[in-house]
């Protein structure tokens, strides 16, 4: 079989390099296989993607088993949890874009003949999907898995609980030892953030784009039958190597739609937005934001999940995992077949689904959490290119009221803290797009803030730049134009009457903003240098998956 890696290991010519090779542990019968990249997204700084370094060892193995010969890479991996509220959050999403291009680099510049990418915290999973889209190699995600719940008296706990006791205790109805306790008790140890947020949120998409194999990405971190599926991963992405099962085989409308439909009836992360739509233009799949809020019309929330729901993602893996979720997608009809990285097809590996008598945490389409689904795509004189609502957590469909002006995130937390929004306001936080933050800040600590007071459910907050996966409420994200690039959302003022419509798609604002928009130039960059700088001048639309790179030629212009 003539393999990619032929180009650096192949003839007299190649004897450098085969003698380095032979040097980092290559022998001359290594030669004639398959050389498959283990890409890793290794660190201890924090727990989501600290157990990936041991998920490798399985993963080498497997590939052995299957006739390959892995070699390791590792990328930087940014934790959202941690960077959360403070001025590193902006490297977050940048980081996305670093990830992806590091295993491009890596696997195109050694002429690799595939990659397995070992993901955790949120960005490294779509970049993993993105850099693959763009290689068109065999690939395959593995998803390191959930952290436990932790557990404070008689309730799970996830990080999310102590985003919200900070503002329970700004508020006066938690003490500092409560808090504390909260703190002590809610990460268990290794595995990525527990709720549907966007880690899950994006694990569960993998799946459904076939990227990764049905349950593997299920399995809690620190649950022992993670090393088999690893194991197992291993030798499915030989016989993907030996069969030519390309990403872009996998990555098409059908699928995309898939992985939609399950966002949404899982009420999942609106980063799933983002990042699904960064996948299609990478795959050169003409692929619309406006399918989301199509799908989510129709599609019923059947996932209790939080952070609007009850349970946690070690609850979804017990009830049945996505297969199950699959499943009842398939019986109602609103799952497209399609291939999968291990050479089955999608209904085949849902059909496999085991269904835990008496589990809960996934419902069925008769007996919903919320017969509509959690997302909702707004246009209007505030977002004329438009914008994201996350309905997780509440009924309410409309929303009117006074606003609130804030130039940053931090200046929106310190009148939070101060018990300074009034119930009716509509929160606005400009300035944390994807060129204007740099990077498009989550505002998980101001809305879990506004959960603690007891507010989120009688204010709305609207902001060019994104949301946790741990975030509900009345959120609404994404807005674009953004501020940066004098988006109307740039010209609002305190007490503005801004009116929201999900049902009708509006989000309007009853002031002349395009007479305040004259003479308007744009803000000095905030980071003159370095690779902040580099992203601020590069990074597209967040309608359009908030790109640095250049798209695949098939793509729709931005």
């Amino acid at each position: 079989m003539r393999k990619n890696s032929d180009h650096i290991l192949k003839g007299n010519a190649r004897a450098p390099a085969r003698a380095m090779m032979r040097a980092a542990g290559m022998t001359t019968e290594d030669f004639d296989k398959p050389v498959i990249a283990v890409f890793n997204t290794w660190t201890n700084m924090g727990p989501c993607n600290m157990d990936l370094d041991k998920l490798a060892v399985p993963v080498r193995a497997g590939i052995r088993a299957g006739g390959g010969y892995p070699v390791d890479f590792n990328a930087i991996a940014i934790s959202d949890g941690i960077t959360m509220g403070s001025e590193g959050m902006r490297a977050s999403l940048m980081s996305r874009e670093v990830i992806a291009d590091s295993i491009e680099l890596a696997v195109r510049g050694h002429s690799l003949d595939g990659v397995v990418v070992l993901v955790a915290c949120d960005k490294t999973i779509p970049a993993a999907a993105m850099a693959l889209a763009r290689m068109n190699i065999p690939g395959l995600v593995i998803y390191g898995g959930s952290i436990k719940p932790g557990r404070l008296k008689d309730k799970d706990l996830s990080v999310q609980d102590v985003f919200e006791a900070v503002g329970a205790h700004a508020s006066g109805i938690i003490d500092a030892a409560e808090l504390e306790a909260v703190e002590k008790a809610a990460c268990p140890g290794a595995g990525a953030c527990g709720g549907q947020f966007t880690a899950n949120s994006m694990a569960m998409a993998m799946t459904f784009l076939g990227l990764s194999p049905m349950g593997v990405n299920d399995i809690p971190a620190t649950v022992v039958a993670k090393n088999e599926a690893a194991f197992k991963c291993g030798e499915i992405l030989m016989d993907a190597v030996r069969e030519k099962r390309l990403p872009r085989r996998m990555i098409n409308a059908a699928s995309l739609r898939n992985a939609v439909t399950a966002m949404t009836t899982t009420a999942a992360s609106t980063n799933a937005i983002l990042h699904l739509l960064a996948i299609a233009r990478e795959a050169g799949v003409d692929f619309d934001i406006d399918v989301f809020d199509e799908i989510s019309r129709v599609t019923p929330v059947i996932g209790d999940l939080k952070p609007g729901g009850q349970y946690m993602a070690y609850d979804l893996y017990e009830a049945g995992g996505s297969a199950l979720v699959g499943k009842r997608l398939k019986e109602e009809g609103r799952l497209n077949d399609a291939p999968t990285i291990t050479g089955r097809t999608l209904f085949q590996e849902v059909d496999d689904a085991i269904e835990k008598r008496g589990q809960k945490a996934v419902r069925t389409f008769d007996n919903p959490v919320k017969t509509r689904g959690g997302y909702g795509i707004l246009y209007g004189d505030l977002a004329p290119e438009g914008c994201v609502a996350k309905l997780a957590g509440h009924g309410a469909l409309q929303f009117s009221g006074p606003a609130r002006v804030f130039e940053s995130e931090e200046d929106c937390f310190a009148v939070v803290e101060k018990n300074g929004i009034n119930k009716g306001d509509v929160i606005i936080i400009r300035g944390e797009g994807p060129a204007g933050g740099p990077g498009m800040r989550e505002m998980l600590a101001v809305t879990a803030a506004l959960v603690g007071q007891e507010l989120i459910d009688d204010v709305a907050l609207i902001t060019d730049g994104r949301f946790s996966g741990a975030s509900y409420g009345f959120v609404i994200g994404h807005v674009a134009p953004e501020a940066a690039h004098g988006g109307p959302i740039a010209f609002i003022k305190d007490g503005d009457r801004i009116s929201i419509d999900v049902e009708t798609r509006e989000i309007n604002v009853a002031a002349d903003l395009k007479t305040r928009a004259e003479g308007w130039t744009p803000p000095a960059p905030k980071y003159p240098t370095g690779a902040y700088a580099k992203y601020a001048a590069l990074v597209g639309s967040a309608s359009k998956g908030a790109l640095t790179s250049f798209p695949f030629a098939g793509a729709p212009k931005t």
